[in-house]
């Protein structure tokens, strides 16, 4: 039973940061294309754009480090593991 719990937790952990980083990958690539597309149409707000865009980058990576928290605890503080 412990054998079958610890691959599970392993694969569990593989899916969180897999699944974890598809999000935020298309929105991150969404968002600066956007950013640059706004940037080329109008050059003169391009500190606020790229202000705007970092910040909304940073809140998505987020998302993709909750993810890892949740792989990384699934591998080393598994409450089910003996």
């Amino acid at each position: 039973m412990d054998s079958i719990v610890s691959a599970a937790s392993v694969i569990a952990a593989g899916l969180a940061v897999g699944l974890a980083a598809i999000g935020p990958g298309i929105g991150q690539g969404s968002a600066a294309a956007n950013a640059v597309e706004g940037i080329a149409r109008q050059p003169e707000v391009e500190g606020k754009i790229r202000g705007t865009l970092l910040l909304s980058l940073a809140f998505m990576e987020s998302l993709t480090i909750y993810g890892l928290v949740v792989a990384l605890s699934l591998l080393f503080a598994n409450p089910y593991v003996g």
